[in-house]
């Protein structure tokens, strides 16, 4: 698909996707998922651009529209869990990692582990907890992931998962990029990122990865860097997303589900608010 591609081909592309990938679970299972609006969003991108920022702040902005939505954190290496808000604001403390000692996922299983929040009762959320890590329980397999987010599609209309960088050893994110709908593809504005996105792009289209469903997004974007220069190290890209001071002390303080209430996250709020009318 070329560059000017629009967003409705692109969402005719994905619904066609989507009645291929399903189809193959039955025809109640295919038919859930091409009613309008919803879906499985993957963000996925080079290590520090924001992944988990953006895929938070898509699941809450989901959340606050009264639009069930499971948020999946498939990092092994560094849980993302603790990042997102205090341990004392959730109803619950259940692990992603129990799912895996299963044979089988089913969908009880899966909601039996997930983690809801006592304010958000729109979200849920499933991830590692604090002070675990890949080898804490067993290994996912690639048929597991297939049936937890199957399941989580089961679940919830909207499914936002947060990839790891390194799908070349992270089956979950790997697998989530192939199911999933639609792809938010992140990068900073620096050569890094670019170096980063051409070493691992080949590994997905080994596995015949379909690259209509991505849509890429400058991430971070600091007040001086102008435009042309993001053209010109990125190409084109579907969405900018600005940096705000305010993100970065909510990341830094564990408190991604927090509202942005401050002047300089305007401009962000307005970008999460256009990738979820774009993409869903």
């Amino acid at each position: 698909m070329s560059e000017t591609t629009t967003g409705a081909d692109k969402k005719t592309a994905r619904a066609t996707g989507a009645r291929r990938r399903h189809s193959r679970h039955g025809p109640d299972v295919a038919w859930g998922f091409l009613l309008p609006g919803g879906g499985v969003l993957a963000v996925w991108g080079s290590p520090g651009c924001g992944k988990t920022v953006t895929a938070v702040k898509i699941a809450k902005h989901l959340a606050s529209q009264k639009k069930n939505v499971a948020l999946l954190l498939c990092d092994m290496t560094a849980p993302m869990m603790p990042c997102i808000c205090p341990p004392s604001e959730l109803e619950c403390d259940k692990s992603l990692g129990s799912i895996f000692a299963a044979q089988r996922i089913s969908v009880n299983l899966i909601k039996h582990n997930l983690t809801t929040h006592k304010k958000l009762s729109y979200l849920t959320m499933l991830g590692l907890r604090k002070g675990e890590n890949e080898y804490t329980y067993a290994a996912c397999t690639k048929q597991q992931a297939e049936e937890l987010i199957r399941g989580l599609r089961e679940i919830a209309p909207y499914v936002v998962i947060d990839c790891s960088s390194y799908i070349a050893n992270d089956i979950l994110s790997a697998v989530a990029l192939m199911e999933a709908d639609s792809v938010l593809r992140l990068a900073n504005c620096d050569l890094k990122s670019i170096g980063y996105l051409s070493s691992q792009l080949p590994l997905l289209r080994e596995l015949h990865w379909d690259e209509d469903k991505q849509y890429k997004a400058a991430s971070n974007i600091k007040p001086l860097q102008a435009a042309d220069r993001i053209g010109q190290v990125l190409g084109s890209v579907a969405f900018q997303l600005p940096h705000s001071q305010e993100l970065e002390e909510q990341y830094l303080e564990g408190t991604l589900l927090n509202d942005l209430s401050m002047k300089d996250s305007k401009a962000f709020r307005r970008e999460i608010e256009k990738i979820c009318k774009e993409v869903f």
